[in-house]
């Protein structure tokens, strides 16, 4: 139980002359969400396609529940399921007709019960007797997510899985994500949308140009990186940061209105708070503001960069 799901060490992958991949180890754990985040190009999808079997590395190994993917691919495949990035479908068969003819490609039955809790999770019910060409994009999005479910994989990749869906869909699909996960899915995301990440993950990568720059637990990535902001609004604007609180860094915003005051992850206020009230400012308003996930995103990829 201890063995990592997904296994990779020393994967590479060229095209060419162009490195997509550059040696990357990762190891996912059982039951996580785990968010793969970098930018257009970076190498996320070139990545979970040699997981499922789609490409092949050009150096190095994966292992899926102790498997090697090459070696040992009926093995992996069925146990594996993908949303792929971009939309395909089969235009000739109903909603339900596909999600039925995928889990056959896995020598599955589906189970009334099992097609019921697709369908309704994913929104699906009313659309069950629809053709996947009348759909609409976000609809043949929702469709890509039920195929990946149908034979029950213990590893799911979701590349982009709610690109192009609305904030009411994108919400189903999160309680459902975390529904997978409490019955002991091993889940792998891919976003753009990085609140994604920070609702859902557990732990994240973050990798750029087919390099891994980090793996950490989401919760001390924002512990270490991500800075705090002390934000008071005066009464009276102020023409100039009184000393005691310009020896902490504090600056003015809005024309003097407020003043700002940057601590370090794991920082307290509290001598902040006292400066000011020693300064005899006199204070309307206070609140804290913290960088988010995205804000440490960029901020990496800058400093890698760099």
């Amino acid at each position: 139980m201890d063995e990592p799901v997904v296994s990779i060490r020393g994967v590479a992958k060229r095209f060419g002359a162009f490195t997509a991949l550059g040696g990357v180890d990762l190891d996912v754990r059982r039951g996580e969400i785990f968010a793969l985040l970098g930018p257009n190009g970076a190498g996320k999808t070139t990545l979970i396609s040699i997981v499922a079997g789609l490409l092949r590395a050009s150096a190095g190994t994966v292992r899926v529940l102790g498997r090697d993917v090459v070696a040992d691919y009926r093995y992996t495949r069925r146990h594996v399921g993908l949303v792929p990035q971009e939309i395909n479908f089969d235009p000739f068969f109903t909603v339900e007709e596909a999600l039925r003819i995928q889990a056959g490609y896995f020598g599955v039955t589906l189970a009334p019960e099992r097609l019921e809790e697709i369908l309704v999770a994913l929104d699906l019910v009313a659309k069950r007797h629809v053709n996947a060409r009348a759909l609409s994009g976000g609809m043949k999005r929702r469709l890509l997510i039920g195929k990946a479910l149908v034979h029950a994989p213990e590893v799911l990749f979701l590349d982009e899985p709610t690109a192009g869906v609305d904030v009411e869909l994108r919400q189903q699909l999160w309680r459902y994500v975390r529904t997978l996960q409490s019955r002991g899915t091993t889940i792998v995301l891919t976003t753009h949308y990085l609140e994604e990440a920070e609702e859902l993950a557990d732990r994240v990568g973050i990798i750029d140009r087919g390099r891994l720059l980090l793996v950490e637990d989401k919760a001390e990535v924002l512990r270490r990186y991500a800075k705090k902001t002390l934000r008071a609004t005066l009464a009276a604007p102020l023409a100039a940061v009184p000393p005691a609180l310009a020896g902490m860094g504090a600056r003015l915003e809005d024309g003097g209105r407020i003043l700002a005051i940057d601590a370090e992850p794991g920082a307290s206020f509290g001598r902040a708070v006292a400066a000011v009230a020693a300064a005899g400012l006199a204070v309307e308003d206070v609140e804290t503001q913290r960088m988010r996930l995205e804000d440490v995103f960029v901020t990496l990829l800058r400093s890698d960069r760099s």
